[in-house]
């Protein structure tokens, strides 16, 4: 199967934050922004395998500031890692004082996503072709970031297994 470049999947979405997005503390609702996360994560991620994907996990939402009513949040997704058919997305969320300018980073977010055939089953992948040295870098810490995944759903089987609490 012929690789894709990064670029080639990668999503830019932008939105202003309304009335309705806010929580009682007047601030944006966390479960807005990761819905946002997670669309902007299976577009990049449909984008990328031509096909439909799911959400299988979220490895970090790291929330940095909040977001404000009137704020433009934008999001930017790529594929950082690609497997048989998973692959980690990455997502970068601003948001932006439209009256201001000023622009903060709002959350960091790694999701993993599975593409799925037309009998809903998972199917086969591109892999990801890094060609910068950021996308390099970003393609070895999601390598990482899996092997951790890997390592601690074994320990959870093994545990199941035997009827005992790992924690």
């Amino acid at each position: 199967m012929k690789g894709k470049r990064i670029r080639e999947s990668a999503i830019l979405l932008a939105q202003v934050m309304n009335p309705q997005d806010a929580n009682p503390a007047g601030n944006v609702h966390g479960g807005v922004i990761m819905k946002l996360i997670d669309t902007a994560a299976g577009a990049a991620a449909i984008k990328h395998s031509q096909s439909n994907c799911v959400t299988a996990s979220i490895d970090r939402l790291d929330f940095h500031n909040p977001v404000f009513v009137g704020d433009l949040v934008t999001l930017r997704a790529s594929i950082n890692y690609t497997g048989k058919s998973s692959m980690e997305a990455g997502v970068r969320v601003e948001s932006q004082n439209l009256l201001t300018g000023q622009t903060r980073h709002t959350v960091s977010a790694y999701m993993t996503l599975v593409a799925l055939d037309r009998r809903g089953k998972p199917t086969s992948i591109p892999p990801i072709i890094p060609e910068t040295a950021d996308e390099h870098r970003r393609n070895r810490e999601a390598q990482s970031r899996r092997e951790t995944r890997l390592r601690e759903k074994t320990k959870e089987k093994a545990c199941q297994l035997n009827s005992e609490s790992c924690e």
